[in-house]
């Protein structure tokens, strides 16, 4: 595979399992009503930026993750008071526009004083105009505007807070069940493209194929039937073929392969690894065939059930303090072990992307502040007590938890670097 082609399919994995989260996280917020300000893939600046509607879109430079901004999520800020000079743009009898900033500029415009203002539950402003009050409409989507940004006021059945505890649980959840369902799909689809192993197989077929070692150097072919090793028949036998070619380090074998029907030889050097065992990096499978509907979901429900339970175990690990810092790995390892995966072909490529999805889901529901399952457990808290948490007391705790989640991508990150660097 052309590394193009690698570089394109590992950008095009993350941005599949992280858009597919976040929209989970924009569809149910729009279908309660909450108005979403941003969709944002990455953090950090802005890398390109587009206003569809109501909602920005941003592409933003580090690839991290993303977020969905909801208005009322956080404290709204209400950047005009009593006192202040501001000009309006009414229209049909409602206020349109409201200029912040450079008044004079603004044609076609009424200039006063605010006397008094209500942008979220009365959508009012009261304006003293040349020492007359005169009270006007605002409609629900206005837009403020100040230092050349327009920012679409939120009335209060358009916030976050206002809504139902079930409401915004689901468009919180909604995130990582998009991943779950996508990570259900993927697993769903590589079971139909490897297919199911047939029972009690008479022959095994050349696998995967390590970049780098004696069999990349050879005329071995994925599918090809590996027949004999040394004039000795394989068969199915798995083993035998491994204990043959661990004993000839650095001695030239004789493999038999069966390519289209077709018996041919190579002759390969295996490399002696750590323990002086042989090598030859090659993987073996055994014939597959179709999988029916029902193997396929069955399958799927059945790799869902195994990835999630070896990701607690690695979870598991890191809360009781079995790994080093080497074991952890940021965007930069996986995007290293994405593009390896990638040039093993599309299929084991499905399999890597559901388990990503998979981890995404899981990891956010995790009760971690600044995550989906903290912000689950406030909302959680809200419901037994009946009434809502402090929203800037809630803000801190996710704010902390967010910078020590950033401090800690940075650690990975600058280790997984350093270890490239040094090669290993």
């Amino acid at each position: 595979m052309h590394m193009i082609q690698v570089v394109f399919l590992t950008i095009l994995v993350f941005f599949v399992i992280v858009t597919i989260h976040e929209w989970g996280h924009y569809y149910f917020a729009k279908r309660a009503g909450i108005l979403v300000r941003e969709f944002a893939i990455g953090f950090g600046p802005k890398l390109f930026s587009v206003k569809r509607g109501e909602t920005r879109y941003t592409l933003r430079l580090i690839p991290a993750g993303g977020f969905v901004r909801m208005a009322g999520e956080d404290p709204e800020i209400v950047d005009v008071q009593p006192g202040q000079t501001i000009a309006v743009r009414v229209k049909d009898n409602k206020v349109t526009r409201l200029y912040l900033d450079r008044l004079d500029e603004r044609s076609g415009v009424i200039r006063g004083e605010i006397v008094t203002i209500d942008l979220e539950h009365k959508l009012s402003v009261t304006l003293d105009v040349e020492g007359e009050n005169e009270t006007y409409s605002v409609h629900p989507t206005a837009l403020m505007i100040t230092k050349g940004k327009e920012t679409q006021i939120a009335p209060i059945d358009r916030q976050f807070g206002s809504k139902t505890v079930p409401q915004r649980a689901l468009a919180i959840f909604a995130g990582p069940m998009m991943n779950f369902i996508l990570a259900f799909v993927l697993f769903a689809a590589y079971i139909q493209m490897a297919g199911i192993p047939v029972e009690n197989p008479d022959k095994l077929l050349v696998g995967d194929i390590s970049e780098g070692m004696p069999a990349s150097k050879a005329d071995l072919k994925k599918g090809d039937v590996l027949d004999a090793v040394n004039g000795v028949k394989i068969g199915a036998d798995f083993d035998k073929m491994i204990e043959i070619i661990g004993k000839s380090p650095n001695v030239p074998i004789r493999i038999d392969i069966i390519r289209d029907g077709k018996a041919q030889q190579v002759v390969i050097t295996p490399e002696a690894n750590k323990e002086g065992v042989g090598k030859v990096g090659i993987s073996a499978s055994t014939p597959t065939r179709s999988a029916t509907f029902g193997e396929t979901f069955t399958g799927a429900a059945k790799l869902m059930k195994s990835m999630t339970i070896s990701i607690f175990e690695g979870f598991k690990k890191l809360i009781f303090g079995e790994f080093k810092l080497d074991d952890l790995g940021g965007p930069v390892r996986t995007a290293e072990v994405t593009s390896q995966i990638a040039q093993q072909g599309i299929v084991q490529l499905t399999s890597w992307t559901a388990l990503l999805s998979l981890y995404l889901g899981i990891f956010n529901l995790l009760p971690i502040p600044a995550l989906d399952g903290s912000r689950l457990i406030f909302l959680g808290i809200e419901a037994i007590r009946r009434r809502p948490i402090d929203p800037n007391r809630e803000s801190m705790v996710h704010f902390v938890g967010f910078a020590l989640i950033m401090l800690l991508m940075l650690v990975v990150t600058y280790n997984d670097i350093l270890r490239l660097v040094k090669g290993e």
